[in-house]
């Protein structure tokens, strides 16, 4: 099967965590820097600018999520029915930069905040150590000296035994005495 049709297939049947996962879009340049993130999830209230499309360039809040088309419909963006009345017209989350982030939500707001730019540690100058004086060692026993005595060492006992093969295990034919 084409990779194509498989990955199509993985997004369509993905389960609804996975799906919600995938509603990530850009943040714009300052949140970037407030947050130190490139994308967050799409949640209504979120001020978002539709950056490809028919609706280029157009600003607006985040009315409703949907998580089946995997896009989201944005105030202000409608399109007119046959016989009357506005529909939202859906759009996806890649097609998107989030301006402005709704923070009502506390779990969120702290999620964001706990994953700010990191600041490189600023490395020690390093001094030359002195090196500590050395103590002279204060004893007051006499230093033994270590007998010359040559140290047992074991012998290990010469292999005689003979491994049976398998020409030693055949029977040996017995002689039988005649009386």
């Amino acid at each position: 099967m084409k990779p194509t049709i498989v990955r199509n297939r993985q997004i369509f049947q993905a389960a609804h965590h996975t799906r919600s996962k995938q509603l990530g879009a850009t943040l714009s340049k300052e949140l970037r820097e407030k947050y130190g993130r490139r994308s967050a999830r799409v949640i209504e209230g979120d001020t978002v600018r539709v950056m490809r499309g028919e609706f280029k360039g157009i600003d607006g809040k985040v009315t409703q999520v949907s998580t089946e088309k995997n896009s989201i419909a944005v105030e202000g963006i409608k399109r007119e029915k046959l016989k009357g009345g506005n529909v939202d017209i859906y759009i996806h989350t890649s097609n998107v930069m989030i301006t402005g982030m709704n923070l009502d939500d506390k779990w969120r707001q702290n999620r964001l905040e706990k994953q700010k730019i990191k600041t490189p540690k600023e490395k020690p100058v390093e001094v030359p150590k002195e090196k500590p004086q050395e103590k002279p060692l204060k004893t007051t026993e006499p230093v033994k000296e270590k007998s010359t005595k040559p140290t047992k060492t074991i012998k290990e006992k010469p292999k005689t035994a003979k491994k049976e093969t398998k020409q030693t295990k055949k029977a040996k034919p017995v002689k039988k005495e005649n009386k």
